[in-house]
Order: structure tokens, then C-alpha cells, then sequence
């Protein structure tokens, strides 16, 4: 459905420049952005992908993966196509890469705002989540949606490559709760060759959102030999610590696909080690993703099992309050009380 877009302004010779994802792309008339969903249509600014639904699921909000906030809860998720990343070993591509400007974009089914609240609370969820593309190329969709979520009681999840300008961050804080943000590499050589975009605005992203007091998840998933260097981890596991060491960091299997077939799934072994690595620098909460085990919550002061999980799913919460029954450590994170969850 095409709608008039929002952050933009109007430059010389009825070009346009973007203002939603730190790309800044200054467009000309009739051509579309880096994202593929974005266009310059006599010098005013449209997007393709508002209510185009590619995707939509009732998921656990462990999938999404959020560990710390309203563990044990549905969230209804929902995508359109289109991402302003190039990632040649993206998960999702088939969706993400898929793009208005050279007419590969798949058709979705409409799914208005009001609708897609209506269904997340049929469906007895407890938040709407932005994913498996990236919600900053639907952003239109997403803040319309969010308001009215935020509006019915339902929490607003952002899962996110983190490349939006400071601009649209201030724009959506308001009805946006939690986010993941894909910290992916912690080299400018990695973002700019494999991603075509710059690790610096991701960085930023992530500050500037804890600041907001919105919670935050990091995920980094692991490619064997491009970014599993002992170094580069303990350069992105310390950049978080810094930020917060409560921020959980989720170090995630690498399954060969797209345009890295080549490669071999990551060993197991390099996410221990990143887990160790992520402890010693000081963080909290390390957790292992796409294998069996690592995704337990514990106690960081005394050890205490408080949270396990199996396939996404909570088996034992043990939890008074967000607080350790044992020592009474705050475990940070946005808790469920005891019996609200599915």
C-alpha cells in the first residue's frame, strides 16, 4: 500500500533526503532508497511498505530473542519486505532482500493497524513485536501500529539491525519498550563489506536507547571466520558492559545459507568461548542461541537456577519480584508476575 512517508525532507532539483535510517540517502525523483520500499515520486516522499504484511505469528517473545522481558508471553509478530542491510548471510532473505525498486517484492496480505492490535489481543498476546525483516524500513506501519498497541495495554518490540537516525528513535520511543538490536561485528571493515552500512550509528543506537530506559537485548550471531576472533568478541562483549552490564547478550549458531553456503555452521565451541569471554568482561547474562542449552537464567551474584528454558519455552521460573529468592540480587529485566504469562 503505498502512503506518504515520514522523516524526509525536500533538497534541490526535486530530489529528497531520507531521514529514517542513517543512511541519509538523498534520492532523485522517480528512484527508490537503499531499503527498496522507499520512493521519490515528483519530490515528495512514499512508502510501499505501510500494512503489506509479509509475515505475521503468534511466537513466543523467547524467540524474538528477548530472555528479560515478560518471559513466558506471546507476542504477535509481524514484517513487510525490505531491509537497508545487504547481509549475505541473512536468515531471512528471501523477505528482507526483496524490494520494490527492481520489482522482486513479494505481495502481502493488508493488515491495518487497527487489525493487527485486534488480533494480537485475540490471540491473547502481550506485546506486537517488529521483526524478521527491519522495522525501521516499515516504520510508518510500526509507529501507527504502536500507538494504538500502546493505547490497548500491549507492550512494542522492535527487533532491529539498530541503523536508524537519532530522528526516528525519538519518533518511536514513546509506545516502544523493547528492542534486540543485531550488534553484528565490532569492525567497520565487517558492517561496510558484508552489510554495506557503518557500525558507528548501531553503537550509538544502542546507547541512546538505554538512555531512553527502553529495554535492550543485544544479539551477535557468530560466523566462523568472520567475526569469532577471541578479540572481536571481547571487544563487542566489553562495548556492552560498558553501556550496561544487566544488557543480556545472546551469542547465536550461524547456519550456512544465501550467500554464504560455504561456510560451516558455527562450533559450538566458539560460543562457549564467547560466553566465557562475555562473562569475564563483565557481563551478566550470556546466552547461546540456535543450540540446545545456555539459554538458562541464573543468579550473577549466587548461581541460583531462577529461569529455564527449553525450545523457547520457560520450564521453571523461580523469581520473586525480578529479585533472586536466595540472595536477593535484582535480576534487571521487565518480569511478569506470578501466573501472567500464556
Amino acid at each position: 500500500m503505498k502512503k506518504n512517508a515520514m522523516l524526509w525532507e525536500t533538497a534541490e532539483d526535486n530530489r529528497v533526503r531520507c531521514f529514517l535510517c542513517s543512511h541519509c540517502c538523498l534520492i532523485q525523483p522517480g528512484k527508490f532508497g537503499v531499503c527498496g520500499v522507499r520512493q521519490n515520486i515528483n519530490g515528495e516522499m512514499f512508502t510501499y511498505a505501510y500494512g503489506e504484511v509479509i509475515a505475521r505469528h503468534v511466537d513466543p517473545i523467547e524467540k524474538k530473542p528477548l530472555y528479560h522481558f515478560l518471559p513466558g508471553t506471546r507476542s504477535y509478530s509481524v514484517a513487510t519486505v525490505g531491509c537497508n542491510f545487504k547481509c549475505g548471510f541473512c536468515q531471512n532473505w528471501r523477505i528482507s532482500q526483496s524490494s520494490f525498486k527492481d520489482g522482486s517484492a513479494q505481495t502481502g496480505r493488508l493488515l491495518t493497524p487497527e487489525k493487527a492490535v485486534e488480533e494480537a489481543r485475540e490471540s491473547r498476546c502481550r506485546s506486537i513485536a517488529y521483526t524478521y525483516t527491519e522495522p525501521t524500513i516499515f516504520f510508518e506501519y510500526a509507529y501507527d501500529t504502536a500507538r494504538l498497541a500502546a493505547e490497548a495495554g500491549l507492550s512494542n518490540i522492535f527487533v532491529t539491525n539498530g541503523y536508524m537516525t537519532e530522528e526516528a528513535l525519538n519518533t518511536i520511543a514513546p509506545y516502544l519498550h523493547a528492542t534486540n538490536v543485531d550488534l553484528k561485528s565490532f569492525r567497520e571493515e565487517f558492517y561496510h563489506d558484508i552489510c554495506k552500512a557503518h557500525i558507528a550509528p548501531v553503537l550509538e543506537t544502542i546507547r541512546r536507547m538505554k538512555e531512553m530506559g527502553i529495554w535492550v537485548e543485544v544479539t551477535t550471531l557468530v560466523v566462523p571466520g568472520r567475526n569469532d576472533s577471541g578479540e572481536e568478541l571481547r571487544q563487542i562483549a566489553q562495548f556492552i558492559a560498558g553501556v550496561s552490564p544487566d544488557i543480556p547478550w545472546h551469542v547465536t549458531r550461524f547456519h550456512p545459507g544465501y550467500q554464504f553456503t560455504d561456510f560451516s555452521p558455527t562450533p559450538q565451541i566458539s560460543l562457549r568461548k564467547a560466553q566465557d569471554i562475555g562473562r569475564e568482561s563483565g557481563l551478566r547474562h550470556v546466552y547461546l542461541g540456535n543450540i540446545v542449552g545456555g539459554s538458562n537464567t541464573s543468579c550473577h551474584r549466587c548461581g541460583e537456577l531462577l529461569v529455564q528454558r527449553s525450545s523457547f519455552f520457560l520450564e521453571v521460573v523461580s523469581l520473586e519480584d525480578g529479585s533472586c529468592p536466595s540472595c536477593g540480587a535484582r535480576i534487571e529485566g521487565v518480569w511478569c508476575q506470578s501466573g501472567d504469562t500464556r
